[in-house]
């Protein structure tokens, strides 16, 4: 009796797989093609104007981390098959009710952020609600909830303080022991030790003299990274994390082996307006304020990192890692041009181009995942 096993009987998820297969199916793969051949490019039109100096590093790093942080949770909701077009609005609404309770109304600052927190969830959680209760597309309910707290967000500023822009934030932010969590920097003392050792240049005149031109690592980026390694780990290494791929590759078939769908696509909303709330937060805490218009075409930008990141727009694929490599080329693009001294408008061509380019591979990767031609 023979133990060899007929090709036509083998299960697909023991047939052996090439190298290459493996490696072409990888969602990061778009991502990192994308950074390393942006990285070259602007090696090569902008590496003596100074953006790989400590300061240019730093100034790309923040940028990208902006976008990091929104495609994270726009990354986890779109491979549990939706979209949050309200991102954006959130951004400036947030930011707007948490100037409002603390500057206006007089709450605390750390109570007026937790509150903005804990509202915007419940937001996310109503896009999520309406999304499963309606069944209509999540593209519908949430560019609805564009124009309400867009709408909000510009009501609101006006009727408390007669403008679109609430200082007054910074004073709050002061003495506040919260404030530091989105606003501060870390690592201070790294930046002026290697100041003095000249591994890092130095103001040379004024108040500054001899202080680092990096005082710090911004929260903003400590947030980034954090909300990066957390959804990567909730993802790759949790029962979750095959929940949300399940419900984004086929809703039916995920509950059919008892995968809580409508849960897991609720708190992805959820976790999608919390990473909102946490840009708009550190934003407040970085300008002293909050403006009405903030966040802005946010929600685009988003989905766009994370398309480039080799996520598919069908649900059920893509890759964490992926979306922070779409935001790394996001933000080296935006501060690339600036360096090369080229005009800024070409930032849209760029980035045009290479989505173009990350949704023809992720094309091609469906169809060898798929096996279509």
């Amino acid at each position: 009796m023979t133990d060899v096993i007929p090709d036509a009987l083998k299960d697909e998820r023991i047939k052996p797989v090439s190298p290459l297969r493996r490696a072409l199916i990888r969602p990061e793969l778009g991502g990192i093609c994308g950074t390393i051949l942006v990285f070259l490019l602007f090696a090569v039109v902008a590496g003596d104007s100074g953006m790989f100096a400590a300061e240019g590093v730093m100034n790309w790093t923040v940028v990208s981390a902006q976008f990091m942080v929104i495609a994270v949770g726009a990354c986890l909701l779109m491979i549990a098959g939706e979209f949050d077009l309200s991102t954006g609005s959130m951004i400036g609404f947030s930011g707007v009710m948490m100037a409002i309770l603390s500057v206006h109304i007089g709450v605390p600052l750390w109570l007026a952020i937790i509150a903005t927190f804990v509202f915007c969830i419940l937001v996310g959680g109503v896009n999520g609600w309406l999304v499963i209760r309606t069944g209509l597309p999540s593209f519908i309910v949430t560019l609805a909830f564009l124009y309400i707290l867009r709408g909000l967000t510009i009501w609101g500023s006006i009727y408390f303080t007669r403008q679109t822009i609430i200082g007054g934030v910074a004073e709050k932010a002061a003495s506040d022991w919260l404030a530091p969590l989105f606003g501060g920097k870390i690592l201070g003392g790294l930046f002026t030790w290697m100041g003095e050792m000249g591994w890092i240049a130095t103001f040379t005149r004024g108040n500054r003299a001899g202080q680092p031109v990096i005082d710090g690592i911004p929260m903003l980026v400590v947030w980034a990274i954090v909300l990066v390694v957390f959804g990567h780990w909730l993802l790759t290494r949790t029962k979750f994390g095959n929940w949300i791929f399940a419900a984004g590759g086929d809703a039916l078939a995920a509950r059919y082996v008892g995968v809580p769908v409508n849960r897991v696509k609720i708190l992805m909303f959820m976790f999608s307006a919390f990473c909102a709330c946490v840009f708009a937060t550190c934003q407040v805490m970085e300008f002293g304020s909050a403006a009405a218009d903030r966040g802005l075409l946010k929600e685009f930008e988003a989905i766009i990192c994370v398309v480039i990141g080799g996520a598919l727009l069908t649900g059920g694929y893509g890759s964490v890692i992926g979306a922070a490599l779409g935001a790394v080329i996001f933000g080296v693009v935006q501060q690339g041009l600036f360096f090369a001294n080229a005009e800024s408008s070409l930032f849209r061509v760029f980035l045009g181009v290479i989505l173009l380019t990350a949704v023809i591979m992720n094309t091609y990767i469906r169809r060898i995942i798929t096996g279509e031609r």
